[in-house]
């Protein structure tokens, strides 16, 4: 898939490359009701909405008569009626009836999608239909329900998250991700400090995984963290940063008392938790990020979950003015490369695994 940007009266070709054998977040659970929801999923325009009994649909958002997008229209039971001329489209794409027009059904439907409702998120699957398999679904030990939730299926984990819509290639917050570098000089009040910079991370696979692993230890906190811990004394603190396919990237972090083995697997005195990022692609220059938190300690803390929340929000806030202004710069710079330096491994070799999968494709 590519798209064609003019600038200057120069062409600048931008390959929008999405590896689609996957199941992609489509939106938050809660977002998708009886009315239709329009999104567009790896270039494909999408309508979503719940048939009576609670089961997602995913159609193409296309009335077969007249193209006008089936999300300008409302939903009829388990169908979905345009907002134009009143054809009724059901659940699997096929044209059920229309008004004074008989014979409908002859007509040629749309592209009906699997859809899943899962961990508090409606996944899609935009790929080739004999691939899909609901056991590849990413599994999610906290099982939340909600976007902000102390209420989860695993009272062991609780989760807090959102989601962003940031105009920028996906693989941009691939990099964003799995480089923590930024932190130093993006989150300078919060997560970043320079002993970052000082801690060179160690790069590692596992099949089509990408781990990049930094352990700074006997440091001070940065703010965010010696708020969590409830002190400023010294800590070994850990980033280990895991892509997985089609785009997701998950962090484990946390600190520990200096010098008590959490680089050894003890992590008895201290507190971590998973930065969770899945990244759903939309455009060449446009992605969806699901993002949140889920950690182990104090599980029943609301207040707690609502500050890391806030934290979080502010945080990745941060990231987006960063990204979208990266992307903008590209584009008005077409004959200039990204310059690749040791700190960029992480996410160049997460970007080779989309190109594989792609190619594969």
């Amino acid at each position: 898939m590519s798209a064609i940007l003019t600038r200057n009266s120069a062409q600048v070709l931008l390959l929008a490359v999405y590896p689609r054998n996957f199941w992609y977040i489509a939106a938050m659970s809660d977002e998708i009701g009886s009315t239709p929801f329009a999104r567009k999923i790896c270039d494909q325009r999408i309508v979503f909405y719940r048939k009576p009994d609670g089961q997602p649909v995913a159609l193409q958002d296309y009335c077969p008569h007249r193209g006008l997008p089936l999300s300008k229209g409302k939903c009829e039971g388990r169908s979905i009626r345009c907002g134009y001329h009143g054809m009724l489209v059901n659940e699997y794409g096929e044209c059920e009836s229309m008004p004074q027009q008989p014979n409908v059904g002859r007509l040629a439907g749309i592209h009906c999608y699997p859809c899943k409702d899962n961990c508090g998120y409606i996944w899609v699957w935009v790929g080739d239909e004999s691939g899909v398999d609901e056991s590849s679904l990413p599994n999610m030990p906290w099982k939340n329900s909600n976007s902000i939730s102390t209420s989860n299926s695993n009272p062991q984990w609780t989760f807090a998250g959102g989601v962003f819509h940031l105009n920028c290639d996906y693989r941009l917050l691939v990099d964003n991700l799995m480089d923590l570098s930024h932190e130093t000089y993006v989150h300078p009040e919060s997560i970043g400090q320079t002993e970052i910079d000082e801690a060179k991370p160690d790069v590692a696979f596992d099949g089509d995984n990408v781990i990049v692993e930094r352990w700074m230890n006997n440091i001070t906190p940065p703010p965010f963290w010696a708020g969590l811990y409830g002190s400023n004394e010294a800590v070994d603190r850990w980033q280990i940063c895991r892509f997985y396919p089609p785009s997701n990237v998950h962090i484990d972090v946390g600190v520990a008392k200096a010098g008590s083995g959490a680089q050894s697997g003890n992590r008895s005195l201290g507190i971590s938790g998973m930065v969770v990022g899945f990244i759903t692609p939309e455009s060449a220059t446009s992605c969806w990020y699901f993002w949140g938190m889920a950690r182990d300690f104090d599980v029943d803390d609301e207040a707690l979950t609502e500050r890391i929340y806030d934290g979080q929000k502010k945080i990745f806030y941060q990231d987006v003015g960063i990204l979208e202004a990266q992307q903008e710069n590209i584009l008005q710079n077409p004959d200039r490369r990204l310059a690749n330096l040791d700190i960029d491994s992480g996410g160049n070799h997460s970007r080779r695994i989309i190109e594989k999968l792609c190619s594969s494709e």
